[in-house]
């Protein structure tokens, strides 16, 4: 038998490159791009304007209505309510309105909320468009 002799040599496998390296090196460029550039900007720069209570018209406030004054009282449609009484008097009841006074700590609001109570209730913050006076 004749051997036969290949008149290309053999082909040379293919390195094939790892793109990963690349991609794990601009994903953490791009890291540092944003934590650098998020921290010059500074958070104390920003202004709120909080709503103000004015005179308030019952008739015009949706029911029921928890009245949070800074003293840490309750009203419930303009009646005192003790925290304890709520959950017999907002029984079956599916949402509750809240009015707080703008001055109020948030941490306030969200310790009450937390109260068992408004645990099953849809819970709405009232606020009262403060109106220019002409």
């Amino acid at each position: 038998m004749v051997r036969r002799t290949p008149l290309l040599p053999p082909r040379a496998q293919r390195v094939q490159t790892d793109t990963s390296l690349a991609i794990v090196n601009v994903v953490l460029l791009l890291l540092l791009f944003f934590l650098a550039s998020g921290s010059l900007i500074s958070a104390q720069d920003t202004d709120i304007d909080l709503p103000t209570t004015q005179e308030l018209l019952p008739e015009q406030l949706p029911s029921p209505l928890l009245e949070v004054r800074l003293d840490g009282s309750l009203l419930l449609d303009g009646e005192p309510v003790a925290l304890s009484q709520l959950d017999d008097m907002l029984e079956g009841g599916q949402s509750l309105y809240v009015l707080m006074e703008r001055t109020a700590p948030a941490l306030d609001l969200l310790e009450l909320l937390a109260q068992p109570p408004f645990g099953t209730l849809n819970v709405t913050l009232v606020t009262i468009h403060e109106q220019a006076d002409t």
